[in-house]
């Protein structure tokens, strides 16, 4: 492995890490009547001249079960995933990764710059397109 490979290995590993600590840290100190919550799911924002996509990782989420609302600040998702069919039954659970059970995730948006003009739900991504409004 190359210096440069081996660097751009340890930064990616090193933002994984941050990453991991910012969301636990977020699930664990929050006060008490806000962690009804059990989870939160990955995003990826990515915003181009015009638009802002938001794309929510959730495998197994039932599309009748999620919720969008939106403030001044950002754009709230919440849902539910359903505990695994079978793992209730007395099977014995070999593993059990994916988080299930209520969530909300908080998504931080420029004020008043975007509006909602497209949402899909394909291969377990929730995927919303924000349009970039024009400046008066």
């Amino acid at each position: 492995m190359h210096s440069k490979d081996l660097s751009r290995f340890m930064w990616s590993e090193a933002l994984s890490l941050l990453d991991r600590a910012d969301r636990l840290h977020r699930q664990f100190f929050r006060p008490a009547a806000m962690r009804a919550p059990t989870w939160e799911p990955p995003v990826d924002v990515v915003e181009s001249a015009n638009r802002l996509y938001v794309t929510v990782a959730l495998p197994g989420v039932e599309p009748e079960t999620i919720s969008l609302s939106r403030d001044e600040e950002a754009m709230t998702i919440c849902a539910h995933r359903a505990f695994p069919v079978g793992a209730a039954s007395g099977a014995r659970i070999r593993a059990l990764e994916i988080p299930h059970g209520r969530f909300e995730r908080r998504i931080p948006l420029p004020a008043h710059a975007f509006s909602l003009v497209e949402q899909r739900l394909h291969n377990g991504c929730l995927t919303l397109i924000f349009s970039r409004k024009e400046s008066t």
